[in-house]
């Protein structure tokens, strides 16, 4: 390879040829088997899907099916006055279940898009061609889509639904994101991933569970979130461009996770349900076993779930066992919801995850070469995250009300021993225990107001974050609170133009671990558009923001009570930009985009007295292409990115880049599945290609390549469909390497924590 990151060519080996060729042959050859089968693409309104509607106010069934489906349903309330809806449930399309609820309303509905559509009258559908919603109250109920202005309205979204997970049945972060080359995760062990979006790492993310806001910077050899895969049931993430009322610091974008509820999971028709899942890995002798508990019964709802995951160590691509990465990890969810008739809606869950277990003396690495005599190469770790949060949502909005409460309470703690260098004469460390607890009281008050041409929704947020360490004469802590107000508009002003605008301010107050205190306040503000140069064909977006993000919470293991703030930490602020397009013909999709993001003072504390405030500048750049192809019963798709990301100007390290960014370079991943539904039989793989990269700093060595081969197959038998019998083939071909995005790759005096080598899966669901 050259010396930058572009250079396709050069000394790319025959084995990478031969993998991509694999990967190509696997896409091919069930597109080759699925082509006959079915031609015609199949939209997502047509496909048949578990639907659950009580009887009630069709207003209310509305909204639940557009939850339930993914479609947006605009209405006037005018219209739909007090109307009442049967009960609709079974396996159905989205379509046959809207004719359902309709059926002798009165009322006529029309598609204005793929997953849009407008309910109204049949005197107002004559009136206006059927081209417009009724102007008495519009009500636009949005779900999360990439593909419209839901979100950022950018390109480089990604979304990953619930159809997703089921097919990818992911055990860790990294499966969660498989075949979206622009979301990268560094390290094998879910204690100790860290998520990074075109190269810039999750704290400078707006992320939140549930809408509850996670930004728990504890320990850089550990997970900044850990989050149970079992749990999800989608994940949104905004690349670059984030909405306003994504929340605070959402400097290179935002993550959504949100996690089930019984709604999600309960049979048509029946009221109460469970769930049982078992998963077992051959390679590390690790079983995993799922229970959960649900109901719906006169308005209230429960879900609970418990998660259990026990093994021993995996053996990695070239034969060795690596040390510390057995698993012990115990989670779980309980959910407790009452929606009274008039569409009131009062939900409060707890989440808790531990991890617990002996693992590499820096979890997100193999060792140092040479190691440190006095430190162990294993030590326990002890890993906490607890989520409660309490929402109201008024499930039945009516004009200008739709209002959206969420209160909650995150911490992330991290336990473990601390071996500073022995004292001459002694050669054995004095050991102590390190604690750092990182704890977020936070929430928002919003509301959706909507207008014939889309909706406005404005509101405040607010944090109260506290990062503590508990660590003999380190002790000391740092807190940070902030009020937020903000406005999006997501509208439609004129034909085939979508845009997406808002803003928000920000004030700020930072304590540092001397009592010193610093004030602070900015402005955001954002602006995404798309417009359909060919309508339905072809169409171009593009996003701009500006990020004002405050004083962020050092890492609590470099806490240090003598810190010197000098004149006090800059705010952190970013700039992003995104431009791209996106072309669709009959199942075909292809599309194109650039990015850019430029983050300015980002806070890199370290323990040193003079180092509290050390800052630097950020910048991730680059271009993405995709494309791929739906035939309904499956589809495959094709992805590259190419990320450069540069601090203060120089090719970026993991080491600066902690809770910054990491290198990044040329990514392609391939993805097909195909569903045999006679059969009740899914077949699916993807291959993941991260090639060569050398633009490292002086000194350092190449980041290698590689080339990942996943397949499975899953069968529903017809007879007990309530059964899912899975069979999986990790590393197919038992390449010997480390996640891109896992630490220390470029340095001489590191190794990497490898990934696990060849693995059997099998695993087993029944839904009762």
């Amino acid at each position: 390879m050259g010396n930058s990151n572009m250079d396709f060519g050069g000394t790319a080996s025959r084995r990478v040829l031969a993998r991509l060729l694999v990967g190509t042959a696997l896409g091919a050859g069930m597109l080759t088997i699925a082509a006959p089968m079915s031609v015609a693409h199949a939209q997502s309104a047509t496909r048949a899907q578990s639907i659950n509607l009580p009887a009630q106010p069709l207003g209310q069934s509305l909204k639940q099916l557009a939850a339930q489906t993914g479609l947006q349903i605009a209405f006037g309330t005018a219209e739909i006055g007090s109307a009442s809806a049967p009960a609709v449930s079974g396996n159905l399309s989205p379509e046959q279940a809207l004719q359902s609820l309709l059926a002798g309303s009165g009322l006529n509905y029309r598609f204005t898009g793929p997953n849009t559509v407008s309910v109204q009258s049949a005197a107002a559908s004559a009136a206006t061609g059927g081209l417009s919603v009724s102007a008495s109250g519009a009500v636009v109920l949005d779900t999360i889509d990439v593909t419209t202005l839901g979100t950022g309205g950018s390109v480089n979204n990604v979304q990953i639904t619930a159809e997703d997970l089921a097919q990818k049945a992911p055990v860790d972060l990294q499966e969660v994101f498989a075949n979206e080359p622009k979301v990268a995760v560094g390290s094998s062990l879910p204690m100790s991933q860290k998520v990074y979006v075109q190269g810039i790492e999750e704290t400078n993310l707006a992320v939140t569970v549930d809408g509850a806001r996670q930004n728990n910077k504890v320990f850089h050899h550990n997970a900044t979130n850990l989050i149970d895969p079992s749990l999800l049931k989608a994940v949104s993430v905004d690349a670059g461009v984030a909405p306003a009322d994504a929340g605070p610091g959402a400097l290179g974008g935002s993550i959504a996770y949100e996690t089930k509820d019984a709604r999600d999971l309960l049979e048509p028709g029946k009221s109460l349900g469970g769930l049982v899942t078992g998963t077992y890995d051959f390679n590390s002798k690790t079983s995993t076993v799922g229970l959960s508990a649900f109901g719906m019964k006169d308005g209230f709802e429960f879900f609970g779930y418990l998660n259990f995951a026990k093994g021993d160590n995996y053996t990695a691509g070239n034969g060795s066992e690596v040390g510390g990465t057995s698993a012990n990890l115990l989670s779980g969810i309980g959910k407790v919801a009452y929606q009274a008739e008039n569409g009131h809606r009062f939900e409060l869950s707890h989440e808790q995850l531990r991890d617990d277990a002996p693992r590499p003396f820096r979890a997100n690495m193999g060792e140092l070469d040479p190691p440190k005599y006095w430190e162990p190469k294993i030590r326990d770790y002890t890993l906490d995250r607890s989520s409660t949060v309490f929402t109201y949502t008024d499930e039945s909005p009516e004009g200008w009300w739709d209002p959206k409460v969420v209160i909650a309470y995150t911490s992330a703690t991290v336990e473990t021993l601390i071996y500073p260098r022995p004292v001459a004469p002694s050669t054995v460390s004095a050991t102590y225990t390190g604690i750092g607890k990182t704890e977020s009281l936070n929430g928002k008050a919003e509301n959706r107001f909507a207008l014939d041409m889309g909706s406005i929704t404005a509101g405040f947020d607010f944090y109260k974050d506290t990062a503590d360490l508990d660590a003999k004469e380190d002790s000391s802590t740092e807190h940070a609170s902030n009020i937020g107000l903000y406005a999006q508009a997501r509208l439609e002003p004129w034909e085939r133009t979508r845009l997406s605008f808002g803003a928000r301010g920000d004030n700020q107050w930072f304590e540092g671990t001397t009592g010193q205190k610093w004030t602070n306040a900015g402005l955001s503000g954002n602006i995404s558009g798309e417009y359909d140069l060919l309508p339905d064909f072809l169409t171009a977006k593009a996003g701009y923001s500006h990020v004002w993000a405050g004083v962020p919470l050092a890492e609590n293991f470099n806490f240090n009570p003598k810190w010197n703030y000098g004149d006090g930490p800059k705010p952190v602020t970013s700039d992003n930009f995104t431009a791209g397009l996106v072309a669709t013909y009959e199942g075909f999709t292809l599309e194109g985009g650039i990015f850019r993001t430029d983050i300015y003072d980002a806070r890199t504390a370290y323990w040193a007295p003079g180092r509290a405030i050390e800052a630097h500048d950020v910048r991730s750049q680059g271009f993405s292409l995709g494309g791929g192809y739906d035939w309904g019963a499956g589809n495959f798709s094709v992805k590259y990115v190419n990320i450069d990301v540069t601090i203060d100007g120089g090719p970026a390290d993991s080491y600066l880049g902690n809770y910054l960014a990491t290198p990044v370079g040329q990514i392609f991943t391939l993805a097909a599945i195909h569903r045999f539904d006679d059969w009740g039989v899914t077949v699916g793989g993807d291959v993941e290609i991260a090639l060569d990269y050398d633009k490292v700093p002086k000194g350092s060595k190449r980041i290698e390549g590689h080339e990942v081969v996943n397949v499975f197959v899953e069968y529903q038998p017809e007879s007990h469909p309530n059964l899912t019998f899975r069979g999986e083939v990790k590393n197919l071909f038992d390449e010997n390497y480390a996640s891109r995005a896992t630490y220390g790759q470029e340095f001489n005096d590191v190794k990497p924590l490898l990934e696990p080598g060849r693995s059997f899966r099998l695993s087993a669901t029944a839904k009762f």
